[in-house]
């Protein structure tokens, strides 16, 4: 070990650009086991048109993906050093920043996380670790999901984690030993997109969704796509989102109430089929934990789980939490990527280390 003790800033943008998560964290290493403690937590929302930018550049041109990149770096070094500057923090370990995804085709042998680039060392003054899925897209793996080895280091005592943010993922230990883990289905990408069209940012609580009743042929129809069959591992992006799920359900005629009753059906029934019988609990974090209706969909799915919901700090900031220990590791040279996890050829340690 170089150091038992490191104070960091974990960051994430998740695809269901809710904002900027960021969390000031101490992480001790004792008695071969890491420890935690959040000392200040926010998210910074997009703009309006900073949100429409990051929607939009999956159809971008190279050139203006380039540029973009750039100028979301940017963005990044001014939240940033605003983060700091109000919490009062001088100097921090590392910044560990996942960046912003714009494309996650791993079967095609690339991803792209934007706000990756050298100078946001050198605009916080911080050292910086990033970009910490490239390497695993290069070594044969999917370059997600990440969190797993996070949540078997800091949060053992659950049989699994199951993370709702712009697509829901799993990770849990199997009768064996080994960690596995991977993405299930789209949640906040597909539900906030229509809720937008009644002028909500999202379904709060999931009253619109209760508001609505399920539309048998369309739930079918979904439960069909291929991709639910597929052995782990395996990971989702927004590219699956605009060219297979939106162009089903709006091939039906349904109101948007009963487009988000069908989908968080759809949702609570996906997640269930892959939990293992041997979980007796789960921990629930993201935003999809908040949405009321898909937990009682859920529970309904698995009587005899018990489903934790924790604070509202961990709810929303486990992963910037988990990202800030991904980039520990990467400093202590240690593995951050489970081979069992993202189906790379090795275990290995992931992140770009850029010095101010």
């Amino acid at each position: 070990m170089l150091k038992n003790k490191y104070t960091v800033i974990g960051t994430m943008s998740g695809t269901s650009l809710d904002g900027i998560d960021l969390c000031y964290v101490v992480f001790d290493y004792q008695d071969n086991k890491w420890n935690s403690e959040i000392i200040h937590c926010e998210t910074i929302a997009y703009s309006t048109a900073w949100e429409d930018r990051l929607r939009q550049a999956v159809f971008a041109s190279e050139e203006d993906v380039k540029a973009l990149n750039v100028e979301y770096t940017e963005l990044l070094v001014v939240v940033y050093n605003d983060f700091m500057l109000r919490n009062n923090i001088k100097s921090v370990d590392a910044i560990c920043s996942h960046g912003h995804t714009i494309f996650h085709r791993p079967e095609l042998g690339y991803t792209l996380q934007i706000g990756n680039l050298a100078n946001l060392a050198t605009g916080t003054r911080q050292r910086v670790v990033c970009d910490f899925r490239i390497q695993d897209v290069k070594l044969g793996g999917q370059g997600a999901p990440l969190v797993p080895l996070g949540d078997a280091l800091l949060f053992a005592d659950y049989d699994a984690c199951l993370n709702l943010g712009g697509f829901a993922n799993m990770s849990y230990t199997d009768t064996v030993g080994t960690r596995l883990a991977f993405d299930i289905v789209a949640v906040n990408t597909v539900l906030n997109h229509y809720a937008n069209k009644l002028g909500r940012s999202y379904d709060d609580g999931g009253l619109i969704a209760r508001s609505g009743t399920v539309n048998s042929a369309l739930l079918k129809q979904l439960n069909l796509l291929p991709f639910y069959d597929l052995p782990a591992p395996k990971s989702l992006g927004i590219e699956m989102v605009n060219a297979l799920l939106l162009p089903i359900i709006d091939s039906f005629s349904c109101t948007v109430e009963e487009v988000l009753c069908t989908y968080v059906e759809h949702i609570a029934f996906q997640i269930a089929r892959s939990i293992p019988e041997f979980c007796k609990n789960i921990l629930v974090t993201g935003g999809g934990a908040y949405h009321s209706f898909l937990m009682e969909r859920l529970r309904f799915y698995k009587p005899d789980l018990a489903i934790v919901v924790p604070d509202s700090q961990l709810i929303n900031y486990k992963e910037a939490l988990v990202f800030a220990l991904l980039g520990v590791l990467r400093l202590e040279n240690q593995v951050n990527v489970l081979a069992s996890v993202t189906g790379a050829f090795e275990n290995h340690s992931s992140g770009v280390v850029f010095n101010p």
